[in-house]
């Protein structure tokens, strides 16, 4: 096996459907426009050519396992692209968000997005991170079979791949580079499912209410009143729900109001003020939500993961 490691920062102007995604989180994200705005002015000639020495480094690779790091300003986008290994994409600070057709996927500190080949994805940092990327090759037949998947990154992967990049520099065939990657790969495979998937409907009527939500999120939100504005029935808007988004009204809507916080716990904002932000009357509803998404309650999901 052999691993390959970058630390160089990469990246591609917006697409229009990745600046729609953006706006989606509102005033308290305002930010990163304005991030955004910036990376565009100054440096985008210089992230384009970085991007495209990158990537094709990667596509050209033969090795088992890949390593790359970078470290990304908030408001950062990756325009569209796809790699012909299996990634895992690990935020190890900050938030990320990866969108493709079959919806978008936000990846909080301590956790990494399993994407197959050749998927398309792009990638928002809303808020800096510190990414590092696996690039398993597609010979790991029981990761090829699986879909787009949030994990949580066990302390056994987070330690082995730190350790894979301290050994980055060991010649080649080192017995102990060898054996740490093979039983990272192991790892990847057995790490927990997480539920931060956010499918995001293609009906335009839709995804405009959907987009207004991320901007404001409330628990007060009804599905009848989502099915007045659409001039349609409650049993034709749930089917038209159901099938746009594979989720129920209410599913969904719990997990934007999740999307929409992470990046404002992120920037350590207080757990309060992010409940109110989000609709609820006080912390404990909010936190309850959280803990039956996340498993934990926000203090000490955040205090976990920025641990790291």
């Amino acid at each position: 096996m052999a691993v390959f490691l970058s630390a160089d920062c990469v990246g591609a102007p917006s697409t229009r459907l990745a600046c729609d995604l953006l706006s989606c989180f509102g005033l308290s994200l305002s930010c990163l426009g304005q991030s955004m705005r910036k990376l565009l002015r100054q440096q985008v000639e210089a992230l384009h050519a970085d991007h495209r020495q990158l990537h094709g480094t990667v596509a050209d690779a033969d090795a088992d396992v890949l390593v790359r790091i970078s470290d990304n300003p908030a408001g950062y986008t990756i325009a569209p692209h796809s790699h012909r290994q299996i990634q895992l994409l690990c935020a190890f600070s900050g938030v990320v968000q990866i969108n493709t057709e079959r919806g978008s996927w936000m990846i909080p500190p301590g956790h990494g997005l399993l994407i197959p080949a050749r998927l398309q994805h792009s990638v928002e940092v809303l808020s800096d991170v510190s990414i590092k990327s696996v690039y398993l090759l597609t010979g790991q037949d029981d990761l090829a079979e699986r879909m787009l998947q949030v994990l949580g990154v066990t302390d056994l992967a987070h330690a082995l791949i730190v350790e894979a990049i301290r050994l980055s520099d060991a010649p080649p065939g080192t017995r102990k580079l060898a054996l740490v990657l093979e039983l990272l790969t192991a790892e990847i495979a057995a790490l927990p499912i997480r539920p931060l998937g956010l499918p995001f409907p293609a009906d335009r009527r839709l995804a405009a209410l959907c987009r207004a939500y991320m901007a404001a999120p409330s628990v007060n939100e009804r599905l009848d009143d989502w099915a007045a504005k659409l001039a349609m029935s409650r049993r034709t808007f749930t089917r038209l729900f159901q099938r746009e988004t594979g989720l129920s009204f209410v599913a969904w809507r719990q997990q934007a109001s999740l999307f929409a916080c992470l990046p404002r716990l992120a920037e350590g904002v207080p757990v309060t003020q992010v409940a109110m932000l989000a609709g609820y009357d006080n912390v404990a509803a909010f936190t309850t939500m959280f803990r039956r998404r996340l498993g934990t309650a926000p203090r000490n999901y955040m205090r976990a993961s920025l641990a790291r």
